[in-house]
């Protein structure tokens, strides 16, 4: 468990937690949101995001990696960490695109590199309580463009 402190709880935008386990990118993830004021905590795992959610009741946002390998994905982390706390608002990264990922999803899901611009607007919208405006979705165009072909048929 790494945590990375922002500034004083009273004077920050908000209390967000980072988990990611690839810390170099936790701990700049954290300094972006320290630069736009926000109080952020970085946790490297599954565990130690859930210890410092149960101890830090004052968190309002999990910005959540998909993709971790102590066998468990941010999306359980996620269901896991709202059966604790209904209130949490959650975001999700991931560096994959990943079939139905959408479907299950919390919050809004980005990509990786994580757009600064898009990912504060993210943010806004939900300490707002405002559902996520876009989902950043990469799409094999192949597949697409294969499927698109198989539906369509000509009048006949």
């Amino acid at each position: 468990m790494v945590a990375i402190e922002s500034q004083d709880a009273t004077a920050a935008k908000g209390q967000i937690l980072v988990v990611e386990d690839d810390q170099t990118l936790g701990e700049a993830l954290c300094g972006v949101l320290r630069r736009e004021g926000y109080n952020a905590t970085l946790a490297t795992g599954f565990n130690a995001a859930l210890e410092i959610l149960e101890a830090e009741r004052s968190i309002d946002l999990m910005l959540v990696d998909i993709v971790m390998p102590d066998g468990v994905n941010g999306l359980a982390l996620s269901r896991m960490a709202r059966l604790r706390r209904r209130d949490l608002k959650v975001i999700y990264i991931t560096g994959y695109s990943i079939p139905g990922l959408e479907r299950e999803a919390l919050g809004p899901v980005l990509h990786k590199p994580v757009d600064d611009q898009l990912l504060f607007e993210e943010i806004r919208r939900r300490e707002a309580g405002l559902p996520p405006k876009r989902r950043q979705v990469r799409f094999d165009c192949e597949l697409v463009i294969r499927r698109s072909s198989a539906t369509r048929h000509t009048p006949g």
